[in-house]
């Protein structure tokens, strides 16, 4: 199956964990949302991949933009695949660069494939399987980032939020890679204070990325957390964080500890599942 045809319809087709829905972006000349089981999953524009229309894949194209000098290779894992958004803009942006996706719904790999291609020059290699499972087995000091963002529904599954969890990514990273997580809560944080607890276990510098009302618990919405043995570009990320259209915040050192409080570190025993969003959040349905 080719490049998908604009159409004033949604896609609509069953996978393995539920209803996928592709919407077409009417304000965009061939861009889609996916959409699973309801929850906005990814925005892809098939002619330019890299517009980043959600805000937080925007703040994980900062840190891919910042991992290395401008346009060089990097080697990057991606675990939770949706229609592979990040992997496209780092296969623009960093010609010659080597991906590795993980998706545990292998129909949603068919789909996207079909109706979303990706071009057939980039490295971009698409595994099904568990995201911790293929991690577990994945070798070490090889990747210069890795990227946690699985969901099901709109939730993250509690057996990739552990300590045991984030130290198999660290087993997998180069002395300087990054890992990247993307979350969302809301409320008094604990769980998002728990995971910035965990991460920090696990690496000597880590930072937070969030709008200040997210941070605030004021609303719903996406952490994204960062952490690696070496200093990261916290300046340049607050720089060009704060000039996203939706402006975030990024809290590190004692700003992160204060922010963290007493929360604990998750582990494989206490680990739960991020919190459910409340109706309304990330489009989902208010009724």
């Amino acid at each position: 199956m080719g490049r998908t045809r604009k159409a004033d319809e949604t896609i609509t087709r069953e996978v393995d964990s539920g209803i996928a829905e592709l919407v077409p972006d009417h304000d965009v000349p061939d861009a889609w949302t996916l959409r699973l089981n309801g929850t906005p999953q990814s925005h892809v524009d098939l002619d330019d991949p890299c517009h980043l229309e959600f805000e937080y894949v925007r703040r994980l194209g900062h840190v891919a933009d910042l991992l290395a000098p401008t346009g060089e290779p990097v080697r990057a894992l991606h675990l939770g695949g949706g229609a592979l958004t990040l992997p496209r803009y780092i296969a623009a942006t960093r010609p010659r660069s080597t991906q590795q996706v993980v998706e545990v719904d292998g129909a949603l790999i068919e789909l996207v494939r079909g109706l979303l291609p990706l071009d057939k020059s980039w490295r971009v290699k698409i595994r099904h399987g568990d995201a911790r499972a293929v991690l577990a087995k994945a070798p070490p000091d090889t990747f210069d980032l890795v990227v946690t963002d699985v969901f099901a529904g709109a939730r993250t599954p509690a057996h990739l939020t552990s300590v045991e969890f984030v130290e198999l990514a660290a087993r997998t990273l180069r002395g300087g890679g990054v890992y990247a997580s993307n979350i969302g809560d809301g409320g008094k944080l604990a769980f998002a204070r728990a995971q910035a607890a965990t991460v920090r276990s696990v690496f000597r510098h880590v930072c937070v990325l969030a709008e200040p009302a997210v941070f605030r618990g004021r609303r719903f919405g996406n952490f994204v957390i960062l952490g690696s043995h070496l200093e990261l570009p916290v300046a340049d990320l607050t720089r060009r964080t704060a000039g996203d259209p939706f402006p975030g915040r990024v809290e590190h050192d004692d700003s992160l500890t204060r922010f963290i409080g007493g929360a604990p570190v998750t582990t494989d025993e206490t680990a739960t599942q991020s919190p459910p969003p409340p109706k309304g959040t990330w489009g989902l349905p208010t009724d």
